[in-house]
């Protein structure tokens, strides 16, 4: 029977953090667009308040990871509940940085919080398994590839965040809600995110390859995960190519942006465990 000084009952409280900040974001958009006025902007108060409880699920999460790791002696990344556990972390604690910093995306909550939710859901399934920590972990490289790859798709799951509201702006209720931004602004804002993602992707997969021949004797293999982590790599490169060498429709681009969002998810939760890989590609 799993106690009360495991690491669950704050990764509950985490996740019980981020429901409430996903109500926040609806609630704050639902208030949008019963406003009367032709651009009503967001409320102030309800921004801090979807800030709040980003930062205090964040908090609650990072306990959640210290007793896990405190207990079991390794860092939360080798085993699918560890990983999730520790991405949930992760793009929280970016998307909250950036909630803070940049005004501009805030609206994104509505979108970004359902698609964290993924993994919440997901967690909350799955048994919370211990690990053992393979002797090829020990190395420094891994801590980069690691720190790399949730920056990359913390950045990716902004960019997606923010091409859902320009599709959700085509729905009449939704216009209104959005209606104090322009989709000329939020095109350029997430794609300015994907390049920071094709940016940290690139050093993900450099820091992985480096590990790779430390830990295998071989920096690639063209196994299922490296095969379609390159593949993301590429409809990185060539979504941002086609952005800015065709000046695609807006709606059109933000789609490519979700399609590349899906792959980059599915290589990074789908293809480690259907991968015959020597370290199963957990991160």
């Amino acid at each position: 029977m799993i106690g009360v000084f495991t690491e669950l009952p704050w990764m509950w409280a985490g996740l019980f953090a981020y429901a409430i900040a996903t109500l926040l974001a609806f609630h704050n958009v639902w208030q949008v667009g019963a406003n009367s006025a032709a651009a009503a902007l967001p409320s102030r108060q309800g921004e801090n308040r979807i800030l709040l409880a980003l930062v205090s699920g964040v908090l609650l999460l990072t306990v959640a990871l210290a007793v896990r790791w405190e207990r079991l002696g390794h860092g939360p990344f080798v085993n699918l509940f560890e990983l999730l556990m520790s991405q949930l972390f992760s793009l929280g604690l970016i998307y909250s940085v950036i909630y803070w910093r940049v005004p501009d995306l805030r609206a994104s909550a509505v979108v970004v919080m359902p698609l964290i939710w993924v993994l919440g859901s997901w967690i909350l399934l799955m048994e919370p398994v211990d690990s053992r920590f393979p002797p090829t972990y020990h190395n420094d490289w891994l801590w980069a590839h690691v720190g790399f790859g949730k920056l990359f798709l913390s950045f990716c799951l902004v960019a997606a965040g923010l091409a859902g509201v320009i599709l959700l702006r085509t729905i009449p209720y939704f216009a209104r809600c959005f209606a104090h931004m322009t989709d000329e602004a939020l095109d350029q804002l997430a794609w300015r995110f994907m390049m920071l993602t094709l940016v940290f992707d690139s050093l993900m997969l450099i820091a992985g390859a480096v590990w790779a021949q430390d830990a295998w004797g071989r920096y690639w293999s063209w196994d299922a995960l490296e095969t379609s982590s390159f593949m993301t790599w590429l409809s990185i490169g060539a979504g941002i190519h086609v952005r800015l060498t065709y000046n695609i429709p807006i709606r059109l681009g933000a789609l490519v942006i979700l399609a590349i969002f899906f792959l980059a998810f599915t290589t990074y939760f789908g293809a480690p465990y259907y991968s015959e890989s020597a370290h199963k590609g957990v991160i």
